[in-house]
């Protein structure tokens, strides 16, 4: 009997649906009652709990701070049975101003720091509300919300608060539910009113329209928001990503300058940050840095990093920017409870559920006041009464048996009401002054008025919309203040240009294709004739065949000898010392076997319109065919590179210039002739076209073209050409006589045994100086303004001693001159072949 007693008490369930009912109901728990915020008010319910536990304590912001553990008890005991540490961490949120905007508890004590510290122990630490917190329960005791009973049925609390701050934008929010997240920025108060005032006016506004005055988050460690695509994401679907920025400036130091962190990004761990920056230096993965140091005190953040003397402290502090929390992103989830549930909101949907709400609490709240006022009315309407008949009133009391038969006895002489009758049996004799009975009147002259006023504000949609609105200001008013995040409304992503400083650089290329950057301040003036410094370790069988000067910035277009076109920044050639080898641009650009760049341009910006419209790019080819097609032909780069000309199977692309569609055009042969055109002789055609006879060559079999200029000032640049024994000179200009393009040309250099044929032509000024190449390795420089201007038939002077080696020169560039005065050299301008000054 008994077993089966026990068997009819135990119920067979599938731990299936247990476990999945069993999880969905601790799902909702969490979501509803633990981890998501109400829009109305912004809280979860342990915040609320606090902030009503407070209150009832009495510990309000005109009081003696209390004991923190004081506190967290009466929240425990009377509304939230939960762990004291998540009561405390919750209060100790609430006072912390690198945590919360608007901060709704004063808290004396240790209440931790932007560095991570712990606050110290709730025995220790004392709080009390804000006034900006006690705004969150104002008319709290009106009826404006509904109570709920606490967790053991014993008393009431709120289940909203009836806040007059737009709380939820206002100090943000963040929990994990089960399943979803929330995670919610600060804003400026005075510009979260703004935008609710907007609305309130105009109920139709978008999110476009509320943005014009809630412009991005502001974050209460200040800092810079820096792009807004991310915070206009956010705004509009209620998902966005916003970056912060430190806010930096650089010292400069006689010594060396220092970069020096004012604010930091929200949500940054100051000390972690800076054990962050000093292990990427230990790691060597940042240079430039010799010193971190905190200096941060009562005054304000100040953590100083010391860049070392022969470092850019811009190029650091990029660097820094992308790898430490200098440079955070706050990843907005705008999720918060509407009626219970929880929901995805965008920038008008939080500013009209919170408005909805003030509506909502301001006719509860007029209610509320209006059944008060109405009693009291009916009050003094009995008392002006018995005022006016005082001394029948007296009699009447006086009477009386018991204060019930003097209450039945007015109400039946007076026809008063049972509450107006003992209202005036309880009425205290000095009432009957004469001074008494006018304020009587007066009161009740007032309170008719707000019955009036009161029933308006509820029968009125708009009176209420302002009652709500001038509210709203007067916040505003007393609590707002300027912003302390600023707003770049630039780029959105890091710029790679910002990681390299734009230095001086020398592009080398050997005849084998290996390709490196030198700073150009390697190179040093050598006199004419001298021996020269070795430049580069190459191999036997290799030479240094290109040398160039550019800037960090420029993209170099590569012109290979087949007539394909490819790009790269100059800062991702890899860089080398003056001695080493490079890599080889089959491992940088997608280069087929058989082919090797011949020719490069250096352009500062391609996105520049204007510029790509108005410039050119001249070809030519060793065969002597030119061709001219527009720079913006060549503007779009492209991984696998572009046919930039088409080259007949014998020939092959060696020189290409930048030109405005204005210079004079020349063309060198090896065999020392050269013809000068104007280049409008030469028609603009598309990028796939072959081009047009520029020079006959020789009928020889050896004949070739060594090389092309592009004049663009002819009163400062000259001709110089190098033959390939080290001999050279200049010639002005106009000793070349125009002729037509295709023709034989005129002689440029008496070429014999002793000069060798022509290497090189180039157009030069007497602030360049000359590089020049050995095919051994061997590299000189040496100044233009050495090499006297002479007439064009002459075999000119020995540029540089090739000594008794069987040496042969491979090629020539030329550079601006250095500066003698200085250690560092401070190259102002280096102009390219086409004369178009390097920016």
């Amino acid at each position: 009997m008994q077993e089966q007693q026990e068997q009819d008490r135990i119920i067979q369930i599938n731990i299936e649906e247990e476990m999945k009912s069993s999880y969905i109901d601790y799902s909702m728990s969490v979501i509803v009652a633990r981890a998501l915020p109400d829009v109305r008010d912004g809280f979860k319910p342990v915040h609320r709990r606090i902030l009503y536990g407070m209150m009832e304590l009495g510990n309000t912001s005109d009081k003696p701070h209390k004991k923190s553990a004081r506190i967290v008890g009466e929240v425990l005991g009377k509304y939230h049975p939960h762990g004291d540490s998540s009561v405390y961490g919750a209060l100790v949120r609430m006072a912390q101003d690198w945590a919360m905007r608007y901060p709704l508890v004063d808290g004396q004590g240790n209440f931790g720091s932007v560095d991570g510290d712990s606050p110290a122990a709730m025995r220790y630490t004392e709080a009390r509300l804000k006034k900006i917190g006690e705004e969150m329960m104002q008319d709290l005791y009106k009826e404006t919300v509904d109570f709920t009973n606490n967790f053991d049925d014993t008393l009431q609390e709120p289940t909203v608060m009836p806040t007059r701050i737009p709380n939820l934008l206002v100090n943000g929010a963040s929990g994990i539910a089960v399943g979803m997240a929330t995670n919610m920025p600060t804003h400026n108060l005075g510009e979260v009113i703004d935008a609710c005032v907007a609305y309130l006016d105009n109920s139709d506004i978008d999110v476009d329209g509320l943005m014009k005055y809630v412009k991005a988050p502001d974050f209460p460690t200040g800092g810079y928001i820096y792009g807004i695509s991310g915070v206009r994401d956010a705004y509009e679907t209620g998902r966005g990503r916003v970056v912060m920025r430190a806010k930096t400036e650089i010292e400069p130091h006689p010594t060396h300058d220092k970069i020096v962190v004012k604010e930091i990004p929200y949500n940054v761990n100051k000390k972690e940050l800076i054990e962050s920056i000093a292990a990427l230096v230990t790691d060597k993965k940042i240079d430039g840095i010799s010193y971190v140091n905190d200096e941060s005190d009562r005054d304000g953040m100040r953590i100083v990093i010391d860049v070392k003397r022969d470092a850019n402290a811009n190029v650091v502090l990029n660097k820094l920017f992308k790898m430490t929390a200098l440079q955070s992103s706050f990843s907005v989830n705008n999720i918060a409870l509407v009626h219970g549930r929880p929901k995805l909101l965008n920038l008008k949907d939080l500013i009209r559920l919170f408005l909805e709400h003030r509506h909502e609490v301001v006719i509860r709240r007029s209610r509320f006041d209006l059944r008060k006022a109405k009693e009291r009315a009916h009050i003094l309407e009995g008392l002006i009464i018995a005022s006016d008949n005082i001394d029948e009133v007296v009699h009447i009391i006086r009477a009386a048996k018991t204060p019930n038969e003097a209450i039945t006895n007015l109400m039946n002489r007076f026809q008063l009401s049972e509450i107006q009758a003992r209202a005036i049996v309880e009425m205290r004799l000095r009432q009957l002054t004469g001074l008494m009975q006018e304020q009587l009147h007066a009161e009740y002259d007032e309170v008719m008025k707000q019955i009036a006023y009161l029933e308006e504000v509820l029968s009125n949609d708009e009176l209420c919309r302002k009652v709500v609105k001038d509210e709203l200001l007067e916040v505003k008013e007393k609590y707002g203040d300027p912003r302390r995040s600023e707003i770049i409304y630039s780029s959105e992503e890091f710029n790679p240009e910002d990681f390299y400083a734009d230095d001086d650089m020398i592009i080398t290329i050997s005849h084998m294709g290996y390709i490196k950057r030198t700073p150009l301040s390697e190179f040093h003036a050598q006199n004419r004739g001298g021996v020269g410094a070795k430049g580069s370790d190459t191999r036997d069988s290799d030479f240094i065949e290109h040398i160039y000067p550019a800037t960090m910035h420029n993209t170099l277009l590569f012109f290979t000898q087949k007539g394909k076109c490819y790009w790269l920044k100059v800062y991702e050639i890899p860089e080398g010392n003056r001695t080493s080898k490079g890599r080889a641009i089959q491992n940088l650009l997608n280069i087929e076997a058989d082919d090797a760049v011949t020719a490069y341009l250096r352009v500062k910006n391609l996105n520049d319109k204007e510029f790509i419209n108005s410039h050119y790019v001249l070809f030519c080819t060793q065969k002597g065919v030119i061709k001219k097609t527009l720079l913006e032909q060549y503007s779009r780069p492209r991984q696998n590179g572009v046919n930039a000309i088409t080259i007949r199977e014998d020939d092959r692309v060696i020189e290409v210039r930048m030109t405005n569609g204005n210079n004079e055009i020349i063309i060198a042969n090896r065999n020392g002739r050269a013809i000068r055109f104007h280049e409008s002789a030469v028609r603009e055609m598309g990028r796939t076209a072959t081009g047009v006879r520029g020079i006959t060559l020789d009928e020889d079999g050896q004949d070739e073209v060594i090389g092309m200029i592009c004049i663009k000032d002819p009163q400062t640049e000259t001709v110089m050409v190098v033959s390939e024994n080290g001999y050279g000179k200049r010639s002005d200009l106009e000793d070349y006589r125009k002729t037509n393009r295709g023709g034989k040309g005129v002689k440029t250099l008496s070429i014999t045994d002793k000069t060798g044929c022509l290497v090189a032509i180039k157009s030069v000024t007497d602030e360049n100086d000359l590089m020049i190449i050995n095919k051994s390795g061997i590299t000189i420089r040496l100044k233009v303004a050495d090499v006297r201007i002479m007439g064009r038939a002459t075999q000119g002077v020995r540029l540089i001693d090739l000594g008794k080696r069987n040496d042969r020169i491979g090629s020539v560039c030329k550079v601006a001159s250095e500066q003698e005065e200085a250690d560092v050299e401070d190259v102002e301008a280096v102009s390219d072949d086409s004369g178009e000054p390097k920016e």
